[in-house]
């Protein structure tokens, strides 16, 4: 459901405060503090958030990330290493008063700057999010911050864990949320098919061009296109989704001319993006031009406070000691597909009870027994059920990828990402 800009507001809560490490360093161009008050790259590349001046730094070298439990760094596959402490490390905790060395230049960890109150929305709620968690509230007051820009916006989190519900909410958060909301899955088209899927094509462009046809950033005037997995774009794909951002017209397919575009770029990975830069797989001048402005999405781990409103969410009618129960068990599961696997067990625990959950590190078998199946369904739908869950799995294996899932599977490719977008997977 759209939200009304007018009506946003924030609030800042003074009870909840966010540490805030503070790091030194010098290079060629003098001595340098900055404060980590968030996830922070640090490189040589001038559009770094930390910029180092160093031929040794890699132009994206590591990723700086404040914690409850202190700083952590976290290597990007740079050329000269990451170390703490003169270890060579690929992510780690930065001890207190500890110090980093990227390539040849030294980071200090100076005592933390005074904490400061975090900006959070004012409900628990914002569109299609759920949840009343600190880190949930920040999210929705960053949403609220970034919708009010035409920037484009680069959302990045684990599988699951609703990035296009965040894209969404940025859509109906902005003063085009009366525009159209288009969704272009960079990982389910065929390198084939996604430059006219994107930008279109002229009748008789090439074999079965019947009609001209409008791609989708035509589709999105006047709104928002989201990206879906832009980290699967093709690399001939990426100068020309490029040339597009920086020039705001495209070339349908088959024309000569250019056609000028009025849309919002919105685009989402679960992948990270910045060692894929570091190993040539993901253009550095695209990757800057997507990431103006960045959010990160939460995996469900780090929210378990939340897990009572979703599971209340997914099954309104479910009876409150049922519920506890249920969220109880959860709480110290693992759920590599974050809110999307919490959905479906949702589900299953409403078809096959609650005997489907066990405290194991694979905390949903379903019960061999026949006697605990549910005959309370039709068949049909229990044969979706089924369906869904040996996809979840299937994918939960295969750490995401969708190719090697398929594979793995037996199914064509295609026809894979076609179940998972009938199970909304």
């Amino acid at each position: 459901m759209p939200v009304n800009p007018e009506t946003l507001t924030l609030e800042r809560e003074p009870s909840v405060m966010r540490d805030r490490p503070c790091i030194a360093w010098q290079d060629a161009s003098g001595p340098h503090t900055r404060v980590v008050d968030r996830l922070l790259v640090v490189g040589s590349a001038p559009q770094a958030d930390v910029v180092i001046e160093e031929p040794t730094v890699s132009r994206l070298h590591a990723e700086l990330e404040p914690r409850a439990d202190g700083l952590w760094v976290r290597d990007l596959g740079s050329r000269n290493g990451t170390f703490v402490h003169d270890v060579l490390v690929g992510a780690a905790r930065v001890p207190k008063h500890g110090r980093m060395r990227l390539g040849a230049t030294m980071l200090e960890l100076r005592p933390r700057g005074e904490p400061a109150p975090m900006d959070l929305w004012s409900e628990g709620h914002l569109g299609g999010l759920v949840g009343s968690s600190p880190v949930m509230r920040e999210l929705y007051a960053r949403i609220v911050r970034v919708a009010a820009s035409e920037s484009p916006v680069l959302i990045e989190g684990e599988t699951g864990s609703g990035k296009e519900l965040v894209a969404r909410a940025v859509h109906d958060c902005s003063h085009r949320a009366s525009g159209p909301f288009v969704v272009v899955d960079c990982a389910a088209l065929p390198e084939g098919l996604l430059e006219s899927e994107l930008f279109g094509h002229a009748k008789g462009a090439f074999t079965g061009a019947t009609a001209t046809h409008a791609g989708s950033f035509e589709l999105a005037s006047g709104g928002t296109v989201f990206l879906d997995e832009i980290g699967d774009l093709p690399a001939s794909m990426q100068p020309k989704l490029l040339r597009v951002l920086e020039s705001r017209t495209l070339r349908r397919v088959g024309e000569a001319g250019h056609r000028p575009i009025d849309v919002r770029f919105v685009s989402a990975t679960h992948r990270n993006l910045r060692p894929m830069v570091n190993a040539g797989a993901f253009r550095e001048d695209l990757y800057f031009r997507l990431a103006v402005l960045p959010v990160q999405v939460p995996p469900l781990r780090e929210r378990t406070e939340d897990l009572p409103a979703l599971i209340r969410h997914f099954a309104p009618t479910m009876y409150e000691a049922d519920l506890a129960s249920l969220s109880e068990k959860l709480s110290t599961a693992a759920l590599p597909g974050n809110v999307r696997e919490l959905r479906n067990v949702v589900e299953r625990v409403r078809l096959l009870g609650h005997n489907t959950v066990t405290d194991s590190a694979q905390p949903f078998e379903v019960d061999g027994s026949t006697s605990e199946l549910s005959c309370d369904v039709p068949f049909h739908e229990f044969q979706e059920r089924t369906e869904r869950e040996y996809l979840r799995r299937m994918l939960a294996r295969h750490g995401g990828k969708t190719a090697d899932a398929a594979q793995s599977a037996g199914i064509n490719r295609t026809y894979f990402y076609r179940l998972l977008r009938k199970h909304s997977l």
